[in-house]
């Protein structure tokens, strides 16, 4: 006697299996939500021509991938739907060796692909190579901040924040001193990687004024979320000021007052041992020059024009300037894990001056 076949129950036979799917779906979607367009570090608000050039890329491609997804897809739910098993009918007829089936889904992603590179190689070549007119910018990557010098204005050198013109291609000639980094700032441009004893090349330009947020995208250490960037892009006229006032070299302050006393505690507590400050010749602290030690810390000169300090971190919408750097002074490693910066012991009266100091360096 021959018994019947058990018949198979797969979750989804149950009503609330076949929910499922539904809510996966309602989950990616209101996934959605949490992406801000308007977030610092959001491709999605090209604002140059190289990062238009992406975007231009990104979308055809997206659109392309989301209706080859739901043919795929939908081809698949088609399948499972119209040769289900069913009681009473007889096994679909299968097909062995379709030679023209075969070469048709193999012609077509060839093609899709083939018409997607052309405009992608043109574009990774176009992005690779600096304009003749393009303004030259060094960046060296540092656990945890960046470091900008302009060689064509007399290798004025700052940190955390670079300071671009408008409508003026910037070519950034990318390095680093210690581990591999990842600069980043979406608004301008994609992602080239800072390689120790190697040189990268990223194009930069912005359309108009305007700041425009970057991070490091490479981990790179304890504090590698922590290590950001901005870029500040003004108008001609205002780049030229910047460089003017940045080519001036650090005044001394009147003995006596507490900015005086400020550089005394940066002279005399182990400050000079990694950061440099470019005093004029004849000021009587001119001799304070950059470490070459195993760190190099930040050049202090203008420190107060670049309004961001401890890699472009602090201040943050929740601490205000003063007391940012107030507590980076008074234990740099606590606000920043793995910091280079140690902790000087020092006073509170010691901070106040320092400060006094350091916001003096316009």
């Amino acid at each position: 006697m021959v018994r019947p076949r058990a018949k198979l129950r797969f979750p989804w036979s149950t009503g609330r299996a076949r929910l499922l799917p539904l809510a996966v779906l309602a989950l990616a979607l209101t996934s959605c939500s949490f992406i801000e367009i308007d977030s610092p570090l959001t491709i999605f608000e090209p604002a140059g021509p190289f990062a238009e050039r992406i975007d231009g890329l990104f979308w055809p491609v997206f659109w392309t991938a989301v209706v080859v997804f739901f043919l795929v897809q939908g081809a698949i739910l088609f399948a499972v739907f119209a040769f289900r098993d069913r009681p009473g009918r007889k096994e679909p007829k299968q097909t062995h060796g379709n030679a023209a089936l075969e070469i048709t889904w193999t012609v077509i992603p060839t093609l899709i692909l083939a018409v997607l590179a052309v405009p992608t190689v043109q574009a990774v070549f176009d992005l690779t190579k600096c304009g003749d007119d393009a303004m030259v910018i060094e960046v060296i990557g540092h656990q945890w901040w960046f470091e900008y010098v302009y060689p064509e204005h007399g290798g004025i050198t700052t940190a955390n924040v670079l300071v671009m013109p408008e409508d003026q291609e910037v070519c950034a000639t990318m390095t680093s001193e210690d581990v591999m980094h990842n600069f980043w700032i979406p608004a301008l441009n994609g992602k080239r990687y800072l390689v120790p004893g190697q040189t990268t090349i990223l194009r930069l330009q912005a359309d108009e004024p305007g700041e425009y947020w970057g991070h490091c995208a490479e981990f790179c250490g304890l504090s590698h979320s922590l290590m950001r960037a901005r870029a500040q892009v003004v108008t001609a006229e205002e780049f030229d000021a910047w460089i003017a006032a940045q080519s001036q070299p650090a005044e001394v302050p009147a003995e006596g007052t507490p900015e005086w006393e400020g550089l005394q505690v940066f002279l005399n507590k182990g400050c000079t041992a990694c950061h440099a400050v470019d005093f004029a010749d004849g000021s009587g602290v001119d001799d304070v020059v950059r470490a070459r030690g195993t760190f190099r810390g930040p050049n202090l000169t203008h420190f107060a024009s670049r309004h961001v300090f401890a890699g472009a971190y602090l201040p943050s919408e929740d601490i205000g300037y003063d007391e940012a750097l107030t507590e980076w002074l008074a234990n740099p490693p606590l606000v920043k894990p793995g910091s280079f910066m140690p902790d000087l012991g020092l006073t509170g009266e010691e901070i106040s001056d320092l400060i006094a100091w350091l916001k003096s360096n316009t």
